[in-house]
C-alpha cells in the first residue's frame, strides 16, 4: 500500500478574529484521525496558503505534524511560484516532522515544461522528502504535461501527482509514460474521486473530507477494496455536497461546514468571502440530509 493513499484531507487553517487558531487546529487533527482520514495535507489552496503569512505557514505544518505524531502521514503544501520560496517551505516541513510535500507551479509567471521540470528538480534537489506534483491548470494556468511528469518521475523522489485537471484520460497516459510501482497517483477533485481511482488512482485530496471525513473516508475504502458499486452509489449520495464546496471561492464551505460541527469558525481571508445566507442553508440542508449534523 503506497503510503499516501485513500482520503487526504486538503485542511482548512481556522481563524479567530484575524489570527491562526492553534487549539482550534489541534482539535481538528485529532478528530480526523477518530474519524478515519487517512493522511492530512495542511497549507494547500484549501488552508489558505496565498494568505498565510510565512510565520503562520510555517507554524501550521508544526502544529499538524506534533499532533499527528507518526499516527497518520502529514504532506504539507510547500509550493510557490518562486522556487527559492518553495525550497524554504519544503525545508521547515521536514524539520518540523512531515512527511511529504505537495508542490504547485508556474502561477503568474507561467513557465514552460522546460521550466516546470526546472522548478521541481531544484526543489528536489533540495529536500529529502517525498516530493508530489500538484497539476492545477484552472488555478495555475500552466500545466504538467505526461512527458513532463514522467521525466519527473526518473528523479528518485518525485513520488506522485495530485490531479486536478478534471481530464480521466491522463492518469491512464501517464501510466503508459511511467514505470515505477512506487508512483502515487491522487486525484485533486473530490468528484472525480472514484473515476479516479478506476484509472490508477489510490486515493483524493478532499475538500469535503473537512466535514464529512468518515464518508469521503468508506468511498476511498471501498474503491481500494474494488467494491465499486458501492463506492459509486455513496459518491453519488455526495455529489451535491462536493459541489456546494464550491459553489463560492473555496474554503468558505468547508469552513461553514466545520463551523456547523464546532470545530472552528467560518472565518475566512479576503479576497476569498464568506457565504451568502443562501448558500449557507443549502450546506446546512445538505449536511443535515447526509446526517452530519
Amino acid at each position: 500500500m503506497h503510503k499516501f493513499h485513500g482520503s487526504l484531507v486538503a485542511l482548512i487553517t481556522p481563524f479567530k478574529d484575524g489570527r491562526l487558531d492553534e487549539q482550534a487546529l489541534e482539535k481538528m487533527v485529532e478528530w480526523h484521525i477518530k474519524n478515519g482520514t487517512h493522511a492530512i495535507v495542511p497549507t494547500g489552496t484549501t488552508g489558505e496558503s496565498p494568505t498565510l503569512s510565512n510565520e503562520e505557514h510555517v507554524r501550521v505544518v508544526e502544529i499538524v505534524a506534533s499532533v499527528a505524531k507518526g499516527r497518520i502521514p502529514v504532506m504539507a503544501g510547500a509550493g510557490s511560484n518562486n522556487p527559492v520560496e518553495a525550497v524554504h517551505y519544503s525545508q521547515e516541513a521536514q524539520k518540523a516532522g512531515a512527511d511529504g510535500l505537495l508542490h504547485v507551479a508556474g502561477y503568474y509567471n507561467r513557465p514552460n515544461q522546460d521550466g516546470l521540470y526546472a522548478h521541481f528538480k531544484m526543489v528536489h534537489d533540495n529536500t529529502d522528502l517525498p516530493i508530489f506534483v500538484y497539476n492545477i491548470p484552472g488555478r495555475a494556468i500552466v500545466n504538467v504535461l505526461p512527458e513532463t511528469l514522467a521525466r519527473l518521475a526518473k528523479l528518485p523522489r518525485i513520488m506522485g501527482i495530485k490531479d486536478a485537471t478534471g481530464d480521466l484520460a491522463r492518469p491512464w497516459i501517464e501510466r503508459t509514460l511511467i514505470n515505477r510501482d512506487d508512483f502515487t497517483w491522487l486525484s485533486g477533485e473530490d468528484g472525480t474521486q472514484v473515476s479516479y481511482n478506476v484509472a490508477g488512482g489510490v486515493g483524493c485530496i478532499s475538500v469535503t473530507a473537512n466535514i464529512a471525513p468518515t464518508l469521503v473516508a468508506k468511498v476511498q475504502n471501498l474503491t481500494l477494496e474494488n467494491k465499486w458499486q458501492e463506492a459509486a452509489a455513496l459518491q453519488h449520495k455526495l455529489m451535491r455536497l462536493h459541489a456546494l464546496m464550491f459553489k463560492m471561492p473555496s474554503p468558505a464551505g468547508a469552513k461553514y461546514g466545520a463551523s456547523l460541527l464546532g470545530l472552528c469558525s467560518d472565518e475566512v481571508r479576503l479576497p476569498v468571502m464568506p457565504l451568502s445566507d443562501e448558500i449557507k442553508q443549502e450546506i446546512k440542508a445538505e449536511m443535515t440530509k447526509l446526517e452530519l449534523i
